[in-house]
């Protein structure tokens, strides 16, 4: 077995658009079927919000067929759990993202990196891989 990461929901939407701000180191890790590629259900919380709102017209087709489209791409669901929110909601930091906090928590808790290119991520508290 490879390495176990979370990514975030940019990162998430970055490799399911192939946009290029997506470096190739991080496309080698998601690529590589022997890594285990962890996606919170923050994300999809987030993208259906994002999208509901108009923020995210794009994501009409992910949003329609999310853990079909989550599945063929042979990641696997990391679920909210009380632990992870409870953790999210005490994080001591001042960031005010939900999606992000609950992010930081479940990488935090599970005790695994989280690939992310958002320095908010930074807080000593969690591995980050960019």
């Amino acid at each position: 077995m490879g390495i176990t990461c979370l990514i975030d929901t940019h990162i998430l939407l970055w490799w399911f658009f192939d946009d290029p701000q997506l470096n190739q180191a991080c496309r080698e890790i998601i690529r590589d079927r022997n890594n285990l590629i962890l996606v919170s259900s923050a994300s999809a919380w987030e993208i259906a919000t994002k999208y509901r709102l108009g923020k995210l017209p794009e994501a009409q087709l992910l949003v329609a067929a999310y853990q079909d489209i989550l599945n063929q791409a042979n990641f696997t669901e990391l679920p909210i759990s009380t632990a992870h929110a409870l953790r999210a909601g005490n994080l001591p930091i001042e960031h005010r993202d939900p999606f992000d906090r609950m992010l930081m928590a479940q990488a935090e808790i599970e005790n695994i990196p989280i690939m992310t290119y958002d320095s908010a991520f930074k807080t000593g508290l969690i591995k980050v891989l960019s």
